[in-house]
C-alpha cells in the first residue's frame, strides 16, 4: 500500500514538474514568423511574453553629434528587436551604496553614442483597435539615467492590465544632448536641445508608426518621473510636440521652472573649447574626441562658468538643461504664451513625501527631544508650530524621525505647476496627488523616497520586491495607482471606483490625492506645513 502510494506520489510530482515545464516554456514566445510588425523604415520581429507582444532598441532616429536627430535609415529584412538598445554615455559607475543598490537594483545596460531606440510593450499588432499609448520619459535629470535602468520601467504589466501600448525613450544626455553650440555654424543651431529634439522624434515615430502596434497616435500620454518629469514639462513647452502629446503626467519633476538663456548656454560651450584647446574654428574636432575626454572637460567648463557667474553676483545654478533658443523653446515655461502651448492637455502631478530625505537619514533612536533641538536651529521660535503642522498634515505622525524626513521642495514646486495649469482660463484639468506609503524594507529606512511610486504606477510591485517588500499592501495600492494611471491615459481622469473620488485641483480648493495603504483626498493637506518651512528661523 505504502508502496502505491509512493509511487503515485512521484508520478504527480513528475506530472507537476513537467506541467510546470511547459508552462515556463509557454510564456515566451518567439520565432521567425512571431512577433512580427511594420513600421515606415522596415519591419521588426519581438517577442511574446505573458501574451504581451514586446519589442526593444527600435530606431526612432539618428544624428552625428551635436547636431539635429535624422529619420533612421530604412531596412530591408526583418530587424530583429528582441533586446534593449545601447543607453547614452554617462559617468562609469564605480561604486555603489549598498542597502540603496539592493533597493533600486540597476541595469546600466551598455553605452554607445547611437542610442535613439525605443521599447514597445502591447496586447495586440494591427488589429485596428485604438488603444491609449502611454510614452515613459525616464529619470536621472537630463545627465544621466535611461529606458532601462530601474526594474520599474518594464511595461508588460501596465500594457496587459490597461490595454494600453507601452512607449520607452532612450536618448542624448548631458554634453551630448546639450551642449550649446549654435554660436559656431548652421550645422549645430539646435545642439543645445538635441536631447530634447530627440524625444520629439520619438513620439513623431509613435506618430506614425504605433497604429501598427495596435495604438492610438490620437491619444498619446507623456509621464515621467524626476528627471522624466522635468522633460514632460519641456514637452509641454514646445511648439514642436504641439499634436503629438494629449495627457501628460509630472511625477516628482516640476523642478523645469526654467531653461538656460543662451548667453549662459553658449559661454559654457565657449568654454570647454578653452578646456580643450580647440579654437572656434575647430569646432568640428569635437565629433571625434572621445567621451571620457569631452564628458571631463564639459564638467570642468561648467563648474568654472558657475563660479565665474557667482563671481558676478549673477544666478549660479549651471547645470545640463533645456536652452530657450528661440525656436524649439521660444518661451520660458511660466510666459503666458508658453502656458498657451498646453492648454488642452489634462495633467496628473504629485511628489512622493520624503523623497531625497531616505538618503540622509536621520540617526536611529532619536528622542522627541533631540528632535525639536535640532529644529530649533532651523525653525527657532517657530519650532513647536512646525511640529504641530507636521501632525495636522500627516496625522499619522508618531516616531520622532518623522518630523525630519519631509520634502519641501519638490512638494512646492508641483504646487506652483498646478496653480499656474488650473489658473488658465479654459483650460484642461489638472489632477494632484502626494505619494506618502512607507516600505517597510531595511527597518523602513526608505520610507517614500524618490522614485518609490514608479513600481506601484507600473503595477510593478513583484519586480521591485526589494524597494517595496512585496507585501498586501503594496499589491493593493499598486492595483489602485496603476488604474488610476491607465483611466488618465484613457479619458484625461484618473478616477476609478478602486479610489475615493477625485477632484481636478483648483488653487482655491487644492484637493490632493492622499496614496497610502488607505489613499484618501484632502485640501491643501500640508499649506500650513510648507508655509513654515518656506520662512524659518525667529
Amino acid at each position: 500500500m505504502n508502496q502505491k502510494i509512493t509511487l503515485a506520489s512521484l508520478a504527480a510530482i513528475c506530472l507537476l514538474n513537467i506541467t510546470a515545464y511547459g508552462q515556463t516554456q509557454d510564456a515566451v514566445k518567439a520565432g521567425e514568423n512571431i512577433a512580427v510588425t511594420s513600421t515606415v523604415y522596415g519591419k521588426v520581429k519581438g517577442y511574446i511574453h505573458n501574451n504581451i507582444f514586446t519589442f526593444k532598441g527600435i530606431p526612432y532616429a539618428q544624428s552625428e553629434r551635436f547636431t539635429a536627430p535624422q529619420k533612421p535609415k530604412p531596412w530591408t529584412d526583418v530587424r530583429s528587436s528582441m533586446t534593449y538598445g545601447p543607453v547614452c554615455p554617462t559617468d562609469p559607475t564605480t561604486s555603489v551604496n549598498d542597502p540603496f543598490e539592493f533597493a533600486f537594483n540597476h541595469n546600466l545596460g551598455y553605452s554607445n553614442e547611437n542610442c535613439q531606440t525605443l521599447n514597445v510593450w502591447t496586447q495586440k499588432l494591427n488589429d485596428g483597435k485604438k488603444r491609449p499609448v502611454m510614452v515613459w520619459l525616464h529619470g536621472g535629470g537630463f545627465t544621466a539615467g535611461s529606458s532601462i535602468e530601474l526594474p520599474s520601467y518594464d511595461g508588460e504589466n501596465l500594457a496587459k492590465k490597461g490595454d494600453v501600448v507601452l512607449v520607452s525613450v532612450n536618448h542624448r544626455l548631458n554634453v551630448l544632448g546639450f551642449l550649446d553650440l549654435s554660436a559656431y555654424g548652421e550645422k549645430y543651431r539646435n545642439s543645445g536641445n538635441a536631447g530634447l529634439a530627440d524625444l520629439v522624434a520619438a513620439l513623431q515615430w509613435v506618430k506614425e508608426n504605433i497604429a501598427r502596434f495596435g495604438g492610438d497616435p490620437d491619444n498619446v500620454t507623456i509621464f515621467g518621473q524626476s528627471g522624466g518629469g522635468g522633460k514632460v514639462t519641456c514637452m509641454m513647452n514646445t511648439p514642436m510636440a504641439k499634436g503629438l502629446v494629449h495627457k501628460a503626467i509630472v511625477e516628482s519633476g516640476s523642478y523645469v521652472t526654467a531653461f538656460s538663456e543662451k548667453p549662459v548656454s553658449q559661454r559654457i560651450a565657449s568654454t570647454l573649447l578653452t578646456e580643450l584647446h580647440l579654437q572656434p574654428s575647430q569646432v568640428d574636432s569635437l565629433q571625434k574626441i572621445p567621451y571620457e575626454t569631452l564628458n571631463l572637460a564639459s564638467k570642468k567648463a561648467v563648474a568654472k562658468v558657475s563660479a565665474e557667474l557667482k563671481k558676478e553676483g549673477k544666478p549660479a545654478n549651471v547645470g545640463w538643461n533645456a536652452v530657450l533658443d528661440g525656436e524649439m523653446f521660444p518661451y520660458q515655461p511660466s510666459d503666458a504664451k508658453a502656458m498657451e502651448l498646453a492648454k488642452n492637455i489634462p495633467l496628473l502631478v504629485g511628489t512622493t513625501k520624503n523623497e531625497f530625505a531616505a538618503f540622509a537619514p536621520t540617526p536611529k533612536n532619536l528622542t522627541m527631544e533631540q528632535v525639536k533641538t535640532s529644529l530649533q536651529k532651523k525653525y527657532g521660535n517657530k519650532t513647536d508650530a512646525y511640529i504641530a503642522a507636521v501632525k495636522q498634515a500627516y496625522p499619522n505622525t508618531t516616531k520622532p524621525s518623522s518630523f525630519t524626513d519631509i520634502e519641501f521642495g519638490f512638494r512646492s514646486l508641483a504646487i506652483k505647476q498646478a496653480d499656474q495649469k488650473s489658473g488658465l482660463k479654459g483650460a484642461a484639468p489638472v489632477y494632484m496627488y502626494l505619494f506618502t506609503w512607507q516600505s517597510p524594507v531595511n527597518d523602513g529606512m526608505y520610507k517614500a523616497m524618490h522614485c518609490m511610486d514608479i513600481a506601484f504606477q507600473f503595477d510593478n510591485i513583484k519586480r521591485c520586491e526589494e524597494m517595496t517588500g512585496g507585501g498586501k499592501d503594496a499589491y493593493l495600492l499598486a492595483s489602485k495607482m496603476s488604474s488610476a494611471w491607465i483611466n488618465f491615459a484613457k479619458t484625461g481622469n484618473p478616477n476609478t471606483p478602486t479610489l475615493p473620488v477625485w477632484p481636478a485641483y483648483t488653487s482655491k480648493i487644492g484637493a490632493t490625492m492622499i496614496l497610502d495603504v488607505k489613499p484618501v483626498v484632502r485640501n491643501h493637506p500640508d499649506a500650513a506645513l510648507l508655509k513654515i518651512a518656506a520662512s524659518p528661523g525667529n
